[in-house]
């Protein structure tokens, strides 16, 4: 199936999908800074550059988004109908990414949380930010260091 859009716009399109300073990492820093956290953006410092760090609870944040990260069995996650091989490629990459950073961080001691864009919408928005200050809040000595989806793995 060809593509719905010209060459031209499908260019513009994937030009303004930015990186840094998305509309659900602003939430989620306003969110910790209302709350009085205090934190670090994108450090060079660590492997993956979290989106958000808490150096005082050795802990950092990614808010992935549910398409280019592979969120599975979520409504936001749909392989496009072009290209097909090439994007499941292009995901699968993400994925192996994503899993060889946190398992760095997790060696390094650093908790690690992954947040998805789908439960910053407004049905699951609030309840999911007072799940993040609570495990954030939980003393360091905890077992769990890596907290994705409301479970932990």
């Amino acid at each position: 199936m060809a593509d719905k859009h010209s060459k031209q716009v499908r260019s513009y399109n994937m030009s303004k999908i930015r990186a840094k300073d998305t509309k659900p990492e602003m939430t989620v820093r306003k969110f910790l800074h209302s709350n009085g956290f205090r934190y670090r953006l994108n450090s060079k410092k660590l492997i993956g550059k979290p989106d958000i760090v808490l150096p005082k609870y050795k802990t950092v944040i990614f808010i992935h988004g549910c398409f280019w990260h592979g969120h599975m069995n979520c409504k936001y996650f749909t392989i496009p109908e072009t290209r097909t091989e090439w994007w499941l490629n292009k995901i699968d990459i993400n994925k192996k990414h994503d899993a060889k950073v946190i398992q760095s961080l997790l060696s390094q001691n650093w908790r690690v949380i992954i947040i998805w864009t789908c439960e910053l919408k407004a049905k699951t928005k609030q309840a999911k930010l007072a799940a993040l200050l609570d495990e954030i809040r939980k003393p360091s000595t905890s077992p769990e260091k890596y907290w994705d989806n409301n479970t932990l793995l």
